[in-house]
């Protein structure tokens, strides 16, 4: 098996994964707030033990900028899960996840406007394809904007989401030298505090087997999926990396239809490969979005430095 095949056989597993992760949220009967505090204690847990075992606790390359661009990303991470996991309740997993998957315009527009990358005429016509696809997918007419709602809110937490996750794949990009597991691992202990206050541990007592699911959430959809994404990143070129990304949303779609028999309309499908293909064009327009980290005779070509935030993921 070649590098890019195992590599290939990784990214698809982890993006399967993802998938999945509407249904261990929507299971595990918790709020927002309780899902995203345990999954990042778990998460920290499984990414903690898995970096230690590596031995890369010594050499972790973190300067006083760096761990606080991480930590910065972390916020942003955070917050974007307890959005997104909100917008599940409010829509479904399948239009929330579609919609969420405007991230890498996100990237696109705030890089123009933060740090002044360029962007130019052919990257704003597909955005505007994009959004197209996104009106089409939200499924929102006149009546929701006069009525006000839930579902239109669940709208609006996902497009919040998105915009969170773009802010924290930014500030993520410029954290050189630093293994991306060790960038997610401060970025999940981040959110430990965060969400302590919000916690309702009362609410939690006795959801028996319920504990299975958030435990799976951050043990499988916050290490083991990690894990098998960085490893994938180093074997794979960028465009394919960003079309394997869309097995996410593809897997998304298909447990919400099984499990809870949600589908998305035919006018509402018709958005879909507007997304995508905006998305797709978008993404391998742009130039790779990290360069390795300059080696050291005690540091190995993984800590190069790729995307703690994955690309075009739940993350």
């Amino acid at each position: 098996m070649t590098s890019e095949t195992r590599g290939t056989a990784q990214l698809t597993t982890a993006m399967m994964l993802s998938g999945t992760l509407g249904v261990f949220v929507v299971e595990s009967g918790a709020s927002p707030f309780d899902v995203v505090f345990f999954r990042v204690l778990f998460g920290a847990l499984a990414l903690g033990g898995y970096v230690a075992a590596r031995g890369w606790l010594r050499d972790h390359g973190f300067t006083r900028r760096t761990l606080g661009l991480a930590v910065l990303g972390g916020v942003f991470i955070v917050l974007n899960w307890v959005l997104l996991f909100s917008s599940y309740e409010n829509t479904s997993i399948s239009v929330a996840t579609v919609v969420y998957h405007t991230q890498p315009f996100y990237v696109v527009l705030l890089g123009a406007l933060l740090f002044r990358e360029r962007l130019t005429a052919a990257r704003v016509g597909w955005i505007a394809v994009a959004f197209a696809g996104l009106i089409l997918v939200s499924g929102v007419t006149p009546g929701d904007f006069a009525s006000g709602g839930t579902y239109l809110l669940g709208i609006g937490q996902a497009l919040l989401a998105a915009l969170l996750y773009g802010l924290s794949t930014l500030v993520t990009k410029r954290i050189t030298g630093v293994r991306p597991h060790l960038v997610a691992l401060v970025q999940v202990l981040v959110g430990i505090p965060l969400l302590l206050p919000f916690a309702d541990f009362g609410a939690m007592s006795g959801t028996g087997w319920r504990w299975g699911w958030l435990a799976g959430l951050g043990l499988l959809h916050t290490g083991v999926m990690y894990v098998l994404m960085y490893a994938a990143y180093a074997k794979l070129p960028t465009a394919k990396i960003a079309v394997l990304a869309f097995v996410y949303p593809a897997v998304a779609m298909l447990m919400d239809w099984l499990v809870y028999g949600h589908h998305i309309g035919l006018v509402q499908a018709l958005g879909v490969p507007l997304i995508v293909t905006a998305s797709l064009r978008v993404t391998l327009a742009r130039p790779r979005v990290s360069a390795p980290a300059p080696r050291t005779a005690g540091r190995a070509p993984e800590a190069a430095s790729r995307p703690a935030t994955p690309v075009a993921s739940e993350a």
